[in-house]
């Protein structure tokens, strides 16, 4: 089940391979991704010291949160990944063009993931490109929809 998509990571990169990553949160950032108090859009993963972060990934912290923590919104999270997915993003992300970028965050048995994307950066004319494409098969699905319903009414007469 998902909690939180980010629509513009398909936008503005090519999505090549996707990996599901375990988060290492505190307690009352799972409250707040509970409640839906998350906001991706900004968020970027980066690789330090062998390990993948995220930054940029913006929880906002419930009225009811303990009084002995102080809540940080946008702080530098670890993403939990197999050492040979690392060893692997590492290998790609090196070579010129690629992207780590964070897709999703959803369920997986009770608990919260993230869905990351290993992308190339879209040029200005493949988002047009895209953007065609996508009005087109929309425009072909209503087509196919007014046919369907002019042939029933030509078979109901």
């Amino acid at each position: 089940m998902s909690i939180v998509d980010n629509r513009k990571a398909r936008h503005d990169y090519f999505i090549e391979e996707t990996y599901e990553a375990g988060l290492v949160l505190q307690g009352w950032e799972v409250k707040a991704i509970r409640a839906g108090h998350i906001q991706l859009a900004e968020s970027y993963v980066i690789i330090r010291d062998g390990e993948i972060w995220v930054i940029g990934m913006h929880i906002s912290a419930l009225p009811t949160a303990s009084t002995h923590i102080v809540p940080e919104a946008a702080r530098t999270r670890k993403l939990l990944l197999k050492a040979d997915e690392i060893s692997k993003l590492i290998g790609r992300v090196e070579q010129r063009g690629y992207t780590i970028v964070p897709l999703n965050l959803h369920y997986s048995r009770g608990r919260i993931k993230m869905d990351i994307g290993l992308g190339r950066g879209k040029k200005s004319h493949d988002k047009r490109d895209t953007t065609r494409d996508r009005d087109w098969a929309r425009e072909q699905e209503r087509l196919m929809k007014h046919d369907t319903v002019r042939r029933r009414a030509e078979l109901s007469d």
